[in-house]
């Protein structure tokens, strides 16, 4: 091949890595703009760690991806909680704080299966809206351990994210929708 041939390639493949990777920035920056809940360096970093990401071509695919991460997310904050709960020494309040935080994030976890659902089927209320439950988990979870003085929650950063991820989510379906 010549090498006026492999240049034009290997310039037309990093215009598409660059053009994709510009729709995870610029969705992320939109995002982080319109809601002070975004960071946008938490939702570019923990977006990029899905392969999906880096072939999104539109806003569209990347609420796939959020809501994809959110789930594995849920998943994961719920094995910690049994990891947590298998501590015998673990104070009644706590362990009761636990489970239901347990109980949450199961619910959280099928919600977001409901709303990726929805999201595809075009029905963006439904998704708005069980996304926004699944979201509320996580401050639920966080705010019951503040009901008791001195106690202090073992899942503060994993509720963190999580709340953050599902705002990623619902800001990519509200720039959908526009």
């Amino acid at each position: 091949m010549n090498s006026s041939l492999v240049s034009s390639i290997v310039f037309f493949f990093l215009l598409i890595v660059s053009v994709r990777s510009d729709v995870l920035s610029d969705s992320c920056g939109e995002a982080a703009k319109d809601d002070p809940n975004i960071k946008f360096d938490f939702c570019v970093s923990t977006l990029e760690g899905n392969p999906k990401a880096k072939s999104a071509t539109g806003v569209a695919d990347l609420v796939k991806v959020a809501i994809e991460t959110a789930i594995s997310n849920s998943s994961s904050i719920g094995s910690l909680i049994t990891k947590l709960l298998s501590d015998k020494g673990l104070e009644p309040y706590v362990r009761s704080c636990l489970q239901d935080c347990s109980e949450l994030y199961s619910g959280a976890g099928s919600n977001l299966g409901k709303g990726e659902q929805a999201f595809e089927g075009k029905d963006y209320g439904t998704a708005n809206s069980v996304i926004s439950a699944a979201m509320d988990s996580s401050s639920t979870c966080e705010d019951q351990f503040k009901e008791k003085k001195g106690v202090v929650s073992p899942l503060t950063k994993e509720n963190n994210s999580f709340f953050q991820l599902n705002a990623i989510s619902l800001a990519f379906i509200n720039m959908v929708q526009k």
